[in-house]
């Protein structure tokens, strides 16, 4: 499994939100080229960038920075936030971007979607469900930068993408985001067994490097870490076992 250091970019600064919420910001003073280099120096070879102001508004203001980011290559960047029509999804690839993340778009334009999987290929788009549990325990789709609910299930979500080359699928818990109170470990061994063929990204809630083991002993394929690298609060040796480069 491979760890992703994620980077969330508002108004041009690093932020982080509580559970998707973004009156509860948190801004650090870290550079994003800075931060990229910190994380390939401990061996990542992918970032994972959100453009919050793009998710929520559908705002450009932080492409330049993207753009930037992209223009070195010693890591592979997959670019979310906003990304809700054909033009937008080829702009950000042309930027250099390895791939495109797209989110709210897998669920309300779905066959649009099917046709950018056909066209740039699977290794170039991800697939973004950002989920939280109903009372029933059922992962429900929420989309627009968490601002909005579906009564959508991530498995008929899903249901959308039956015989598309789909191969990358990042899935969101959106009620750990950013709470640093474990991965929903359950929700990715049950993603996993229902379909093993996806390549699948945890994100939520990681603190430490038990949490990391816990989703390879589930069949995540990559884990999606941003507060607790970008606090520094797992030690760097622990790790290496999840960076390629280390």
């Amino acid at each position: 499994m491979r760890l992703i250091p994620a980077i969330d970019l508002k108004a041009g600064h690093c932020v982080r939100l509580l559970h998707g919420d973004f009156a509860s910001e948190k801004r650090y003073t870290a550079d994003p080229a800075a931060l990229l280099a910190r994380y390939r120096g401990l061996g990542a070879d992918w970032l994972h960038v959100v453009d919050l102001d793009g998710a929520k508004d559908g705002d450009a203001a932080n492409r330049g920075i993207i753009a930037r980011l992209a223009e070195q290559k010693a890591v592979q960047l997959q670019v979310g936030g906003g990304l809700r029509n054909t033009a937008a999804v080829s702009q950000m690839l042309d930027l250099g971007v390895a791939r495109a993340v797209i989110g709210s778009a897998a669920v309300t334009q779905p066959e649009q979607v099917r046709s950018w999987l056909a066209h740039f290929g699977a290794e170039r788009i991800t697939l973004a469900f950002d989920i939280r549990l109903d009372e029933a325990g059922v992962p429900r789709v929420a989309t627009h930068g968490w601002q909005r609910q579906s009564g959508l299930s991530l498995w008929s979500a899903l249901d959308n993408f039956t015989g598309s080359p789909l191969l990358h699928v990042l899935c969101t818990d959106v009620g750990r985001d950013g709470a640093l109170t474990g991965p929903n470990i359950a929700l990715y061994s049950e993603a996993v067994r229902r379909h093993p063929q996806i390549e699948w990204q945890a994100s939520g809630g990681i603190r430490d490097a038990r949490d990391l083991q816990g989703l390879r002993d589930a069949g995540a394929a990559a884990a999606i870490s941003g507060k607790a690298l970008l606090e520094e609060l797992i030690p760097a040796g622990e790790l290496q076992p999840f960076l390629p480069n280390a």
